[in-house]
C-alpha cells in the first residue's frame, strides 16, 4: 500500500469537496429531530417517521436514477445532486422565517435529500475510479474516511454552538451552503479526464435497470453476505439513533451541545481507525481485517441502552461511540474496497445504487418499526433490543476470502 504518496490535484479537490459537504452535514447533525421536537412539538413516533419515511421514499425515488447514472458522465451528476440538496435544505430556513414551516415540509426535504444522497454515492464511486489507478483506491478510501471522521470531530461542536446561539434552523442553512461549496469543488476537478460513458441502446437500458445491480450482488458468493450484513447493521444502528436523541434530549435532559459533544469526541476513533486500515490490510490481509472489525463493532451498540443522566451518562455514550467508531473507521474503507473488487466496471453505478437503496430502505423500515417499539416499550428498551440483534450481524460477513474478478481492481464506494 503506497499510503504516503500524493494522489494528485483532482483527488485533492474531490477530497476537499467531500470534506466540506461532510462538515456541513455534521454541523446539522441532530438539527432535524431538534426542529421536529422543539419547533414543531413532535413526539417519538413522529421523529422516527421523519427518518424512516424520508429514507424509504427517497430510496424509492432513487431506484430509476441508478441505471440513468450508469450512462451519464459522473461529474455533472455529482454537481447536480449537490445543488439539489442545497436548494432543498434552504427551503427550511426560508419557511421558518416566514412562519410557514411544517412537519410535512421537513419530511419532504428528507425525501429529496435521501434520493440525492443515493444518486451521489452511485456516481461518486464510478467517478473516483476514473481519477486513480486501482492500486491507489484503498488508500484513497482510507483518506476519505479519515476526512469524514475529521469533519465529525469538528462539525457537531460547531453545529451545537450554532444551534445554541441561532437555533437548529441555522445549522440546516450551513449544511445547504456546504453542498454548494462541494459542487464548486467538484467542478474544479476539471472535465477533460473523465472518459465518455458506455453507450447502450434504449431497449437494453430498459431491460436491465437497477435489477441488474441486485442480481449482480445476490449472484456473488462474497458480495451477498456482506450486502445483508451491511444493510442489517446500518439499519439497526440508525434505527436506534432517533430514540437515543429522544432519550438524551428529552427524558435525560442533556443540552444540545452535550448531545453533539457525545458524538464529536468519539470521532477521534474513526480518524485513528481509518489511518490504520491500509497497514492492517498489508499485515493481516483484507478478509481478516474485514471480519475482525465487523465483529468488534457489533459488540458496541448494546451499551447505549445503559445511558443515564449527568456526566456519567455522557461519558458512557462517548466510550461506547469511541469503540464503535474506531471499528467502523477500520471497517468502512476495507469494506468499500472489498465490495468493489467484485463489481464489474460496467455495473458499478447500478450495483452501488442497488446497495444504497437497499440500505436506505432497510434503515427506513427498521427505524419505523423501532419508532413504534420506542413508543410501546420506551426508548431505552428499544435501543437495547436493537443492540442485542446487532450482536448477530457478524454471522453475515463473508466466511472466506475470494479473489476479485480478473478484470477488476479495487474501487471506492464514494460514501
Amino acid at each position: 500500500m503506497r499510503s504516503g504518496h500524493r494522489l494528485g490535484r483532482r483527488f485533492g479537490w474531490l477530497r476537499a469537496a467531500y470534506g466540506t459537504s461532510a462538515l456541513g452535514t455534521w454541523m446539522a447533525f441532530g438539527a432535524f429531530p431538534l426542529i421536529a421536537i422543539e419547533v414543531l412539538d413532535a413526539g417519538p413516533a413522529q421523529v422516527a417517521a421523519l427518518f424512516s419515511v424520508g429514507a424509504a421514499v427517497g430510496a424509492a425515488v432513487a431506484v430509476p436514477l441508478g441505471p440513468w447514472v450508469e450512462f451519464r458522465r459522473k461529474r455533472p451528476v455529482l454537481i447536480t445532486t449537490d445543488l439539489v440538496r442545497c436548494v432543498a435544505l434552504l427551503t427550511i430556513p426560508a419557511a421558518f422565517a416566514l412562519g410557514a414551516l411544517t412537519f410535512f415540509q421537513l419530511m419532504l426535504v428528507a425525501i429529496v435529500v435521501a434520493a440525492a444522497d443515493i444518486t451521489f454515492r452511485a456516481a461518486s464511486g464510478a467517478y473516483l475510479k476514473t481519477l486513480l489507478p486501482a492500486e491507489d483506491l484503498l488508500v484513497a478510501n482510507a483518506r476519505l474516511e479519515s476526512t469524514a471522521w475529521t469533519t465529525t470531530i469538528a462539525g457537531p461542536p460547531l453545529g451545537g454552538a450554532a444551534i445554541a446561539l441561532l437555533g437548529p434552523v441555522a445549522a440546516v442553512a450551513a449544511d445547504a451552503v456546504s453542498h454548494l461549496l462541494s459542487a464548486l469543488g467538484i467542478r474544479a476537478t476539471g472535465s477533460g479526464h473523465e472518459p465518455p460513458p458506455e453507450r447502450r441502446d434504449a431497449a437494453r437500458r430498459k431491460a436491465g435497470g437497477l435489477l441488474d445491480g441486485w442480481r449482480y450482488i445476490l449472484a456473488d458468493p462474497t458480495l451477498r453476505p456482506q450486502f445483508f450484513h451491511t444493510a442489517l447493521f446500518n439499519g439497526l444502528v440508525m434505527a436506534a439513533s432517533p430514540l437515543l436523541a429522544v432519550l438524551m434530549l428529552g427524558r435525560l435532559g442533556f443540552a444540545p451541545w452535550q448531545y453533539s459533544l457525545a458524538f464529536a469526541v468519539p470521532a477521534i476513533g474513526g480518524l485513528l481507525g481509518s489511518r490504520l486500515a491500509p497497514p492492517l490490510v498489508t499485515r493481516f490481509g483484507q478478509h481478516r481485517v474485514l471480519v475482525a472489525a465487523g465483529a468488534l463493532r457489533a459488540v458496541c451498540p448494546v451499551g447505549l441502552a445503559f445511558v443515564g443522566p449527568g456526566a456519567g451518562g455522557l461519558l458512557l455514550v462517548m466510550g461506547v461511540e469511541l469503540a464503535l467508531i474506531f471499528c467502523c473507521g477500520v471497517f468502512n474503507p476495507v469494506s468499500a474496497t472489498y465490495r468493489l473488487q467484485r463489481t464489474a466496471t460496467d455495473r458499478l453505478a447500478r450495483t452501488l445504487s442497488a446497495w444504497a437503496v437497499t440500505t436506505k430502505a432497510t434503515t427506513a423500515l427498521l427505524t419505523a418499526l423501532w419508532g413504534v417499539l420506542g413508543s410501546l416499550l420506551g426508548p431505552r428498551t428499544a435501543i437495547g433490543l436493537a443492540g442485542v440483534i446487532v450482536l448477530a450481524t457478524p454471522l453475515l460477513l463473508p466466511r472466506h476470502a475470494a479473489a476479485p474478478p480478473s478484470e477488476q481492481g479495487p474501487a471506492p464506494s464514494g460514501a
